[in-house]
This record gives C-alpha cells, sequence and structure tokens, in this order.
C-alpha cells in the first residue's frame, strides 16, 4: 500500500473555472466529468485524473512555448518596416 493512500486526495483546482477549446479547465486541466465526478471517484482514480492533469498541462505549456519561438524567429527574420525598400 502506497503512503498515498492514507491520506485524502484534494481537488487539483485553483479557481480558474474556464473551459478551453479542448474541453478541459483552464485552471486545473480536468474535463468536464473529471470536475462533476471528483468526489464520487475513489483515492486512486483521483491520482490518476491528476496525473492525466499534470501530462494535459505540459503538453499545453510545450505548445505555447513552441509557439512562443516560432514568433521569436519569425520577428528576427522579418526586416523592420522602415528598411523596406521604396
Amino acid at each position: 500500500m502506497e503512503q498515498l493512500e492514507f491520506f485524502d486526495v484534494p481537488s487539483p483546482c485553483i479557481g480558474v473555472c474556464q473551459v478551453n477549446n479542448r474541453g478541459y479547465c483552464k485552471g486545473c486541466f480536468r474535463s468536464r466529468e473529471e470536475r462533476f465526478n471528483w468526489l464520487k471517484f475513489t483515492p486512486a482514480q483521483r491520482r490518476d485524473v491528476i496525473r492525466l492533469c499534470q501530462d494535459r498541462k505540459r503538453r499545453v505549456l510545450a505548445a505555447a512555448r513552441k509557439k512562443q519561438l516560432e514568433l521569436e524567429l519569425e520577428q528576427q527574420h522579418t526586416p523592420p518596416q522602415d528598411s523596406l525598400p521604396l
């Protein structure tokens, strides 16, 4: 038995209750079903949900970093407007 099984698994909710375009909460990254059924889940199910949320958060952050890098590269390769030939 893992030590975690002795303690209640708290909700990952951080009070940012908005849904992204994929249907996950922008704050805790849970799906609608995971949010609504949290109190019915066993501790093992809750830990699984938290692992899924952590994976989702990592993917979202990685995608945001990738997009930021692409924007920075694009800005580096775009000449300033006042240096364009007339």
